[in-house]
Formats: C-alpha cells, sequence, structure tokens
C-alpha cells in the first residue's frame, strides 16, 4: 500500500493522470490529497520536536472528520502521510498539490485544521508560527486568511502562551 501511495507522488502529475481526489486503489481509500493534507498536518505537529497526546488526538479528530474516515481509516492515513513525511525533503510535494486541487474554501479549512493542531498543546511555539506561515505561502493563500483562521481558532482556544506571533 505504501509503494502505491509512493508511486502517486513519484509520477508528474499530467493531465491524464488521475485525479488526485479520487482514490488511487480500492482496495486502500486512500487519495494522494488526503496523504499530503495529513503529511502537513503531521510536520506541523513535529515542528516543536515533540509530538504531545493532545496533538495526536486532535490530529485523529481532524482526520476522521475531515475525510470521513473511521478510527482504523484515519490511522492508516496517518501511517501512509508519516512515512511520506518522512522520506520527503521538503513541503513542496505536498502543498504543491493541495494549492492545485484546493479552492480557497478548502485550503481556508486546512489552515483552520492546521492552527487548531497547533492550539492543542496550549502552546504557540515560534518554530510552529514560523512553519504556518511557510505553509502559507506555499499554498498561495490570500494575504490575511492565515490570520483569519488563527483568529477563528484562537477564539476556542482562548489561553494559550503566544510564544511567537503569525
Amino acid at each position: 500500500m505504501l509503494e502505491s501511495i509512493r508511486s502517486i507522488f513519484g509520477r508528474r502529475m499530467t493531465d491524464d493522470a488521475p485525479d488526485p481526489g479520487v482514490p488511487e486503489s480500492p482496495e486502500s481509500g486512500l487519495s494522494p490529497i488526503q496523504v499530503a493534507a495529513c503529511a502537513l498536518l503531521l510536520e506541523l505537529a513535529w515542528a516543536d520536536d515533540e509530538f504531545a497526546e493532545s496533538e495526536r488526538a486532535q490530529l485523529l479528530h481532524t482526520i476522521e472528520r475531515q475525510f470521513a474516515l473511521d478510527p482504523d481509516g484515519a490511522a492508516e492515513l496517518i501511517a501512509a502521510a508519516e512515512a511520506e513525511r518522512r522520506e520527503a525533503v521538503d513541503l513542496f510535494q505536498f502543498t504543491s498539490l493541495i494549492a492545485r486541487e484546493y479552492d480557497e474554501a478548502r485550503k481556508m479549512v486546512l489552515l483552520e485544521a492546521m492552527w487548531g493542531l497547533v492550539y492543542a498543546d496550549g502552546m504557540v511555539e515560534k518554530h510552529e508560527s514560523y512553519l504556518m506561515r511557510k505553509v502559507s505561502k506555499l499554498l498561495d493563500v490570500r494575504p490575511g486568511f492565515l490570520g483569519e483562521a488563527r483568529r477563528k481558532v484562537r477564539a476556542a482556544h482562548p489561553d494559550p502562551d503566544s510564544g511567537a506571533g503569525a
């Protein structure tokens, strides 16, 4: 299964390539766009070199909700995305696919999910804030969207230690 996901990212997306939003293999049910979005969430979760239990719970809940997966499907997606994340040399393979396939509304939902993950452990580390700015630029998000997403999430998490600004 991991090899099929790797081959998806390894080949060039062409006009005659399958739609990235459609699962590549029916047995796994995972699509490249799901793996890419989950890999970005994992990269953010590990940005401060600690993947806290609160972040794990937030990630699992987000993956289940965003992709309508059961806990086993979410765990499979997280495992596939983690394998891809570890193999990646940069974030471009993930962000370029998402930037191409997601409209502004879906990008905003992803940014809100990412900020939710940042706020899950009660602290905003400077590395996390930096990574959020970097990802938003790579996703070609309009100015102000990152701050708007952060304000929405911050309203639900009013007390985090804001160690860095975005």
